[in-house]
């Protein structure tokens, strides 16, 4: 299955940095969002769209993860001539990630 069978997400931007939040739709998902989605696999999904670092904020109050994406929109809203340079289809392409469902 993939992420977005089990969440949503919201995504912001600042220079050239994402942040790409994921939330479960149901509170019993959260256990898969945090051992499934980690920086490191978010950042492997990304592939080459992000050049620096993936830092993972987890906000289990409201079954949320949170990713900081460094260095992930060319060089920002300003320099890039990227179409979304905004940076807003990442939330679409995160939940393109596929995850395993589990039993527990």
């Amino acid at each position: 299955m993939f992420l977005r069978d089990i969440a949503h997400s919201r995504t912001g931007d600042k220079g050239n940095i994402s942040n790409v939040s994921v939330i479960a739709f149901r509170p019993e998902d959260w256990p898969l969002l945090v051992n499934q989605v980690t920086a490191e696999r978010v950042r492997a999904h990304f592939g080459t769209m992000v050049s620096g670092d993936v830092v993972r904020y987890e906000l289990p109050q409201i079954g949320a993860l949170n990713f900081v994406m460094h260095d992930a929109l060319g060089g920002g809203v300003t320099r890039s001539l990227a179409l979304d340079p905004h940076g807003k289809c990442l939330s679409s392409l995160i939940l393109t990630m596929p995850i395993e469902k589990t039993d527990t």
